[in-house]
């Protein structure tokens, strides 16, 4: 989605919660448009095209609400919104050449190439790229995200959320479980005993009680499988859980376990 013109790159800062202006004309952020209440509506990658355009870039299943919600709260602003369609590729293992989007999901340097040529390295088929996203602790939407979701518990404030900018939808309960609270709930890797990849939304439990749910998993040639779940906070990070009999390891920021 294109949103250019005088006002753009103020309008883009009223709205969405990381800090757009800083952004030099090629540089790129996460960004998230989020209800009053602060719950999500769109996570984005903003790309700043030039000094009065930008790119926003998000999941085809959410352009039209993002459109909508981005046209809805316009106003006055002198700020063209237009639903775009581009071809994209990813580029995994090199860091962004002039032209290239920084992505941020894999936990290593990758970027995407959007209307242009790809390169002609080896393909990484789907499967890899799963992994890496769950290794990353990249939450994805329809799986991690919904509306249902906070952004702290999907860690999504450490990303995609600047606590020094100004006022944007959602600003005010963001930085009130930032500065006074905590999530009851966090995001983390987990390495599963067998081969199996459990299903969506399957159970977590620690010392019989029910403590969390399995939101995307993938086969992984080091510990079997790999998972992202949402834990419950008071549940230690070293715990071992169970996962319908399985074992339920958790795993620290580098793929390590606890």
């Amino acid at each position: 989605m294109g949103v250019s013109g005088p006002d753009a790159s103020s309008y883009l800062q009223r709205m969405v919660s990381n800090d757009i202006e800083v952004l030099a004309p090629g540089d790129s952020c996460e960004a998230l448009l989020l209800t009053a209440k602060g719950r999500l509506v769109a996570p984005m990658t903003v790309w700043r095209r030039g000094p009065d355009d930008y790119l926003l870039l998000t999941e085809p299943d959410l352009a039209e609400r993002l459109s909508d919600e981005l046209r809805r709260s316009r106003f006055a602003a002198k700020a063209e919104i237009e639903t775009e369609e581009h071809a994209s590729v990813l580029v995994v293992g090199r860091e962004a050449p002039p032209g290239g989007i920084a992505n941020r999901e894999f936990g290593q340097a990758a970027y995407e190439l959007v209307d242009d040529t790809p390169p002609d390295w080896a393909k990484i088929d789907d499967d890899e790229l799963e992994r890496l996203r769950i290794r990353a602790r990249t939450p994805r939407f329809g799986h991690e995200l919904d509306e249902r979701v906070l952004p702290a518990e999907a860690g999504l404030d450490e990303r995609a959320i600047s606590f020094t900018k100004g006022c944007y939808p959602g600003q005010e309960p963001i930085a009130r479980l930032h500065y006074r609270g905590h999530a009851n709930r966090s995001l983390r890797v987990l390495a599963l005993d067998g081969d199996d990849v459990p299903s969506f939304d399957t159970e977590l439990r620690h010392e019989g009680k029910a403590v969390g749910r399995v939101t995307s998993s993938a086969p992984d040639p080091e510990v079997g499988v790999i998972a992202l779940a949402y834990v419950r906070t008071e549940v230690p990070v070293d715990a071992v859980l169970d996962l319908e009999g399985r074992k339920a390891r958790q795993l620290d920021g580098d793929g390590a376990s606890n």
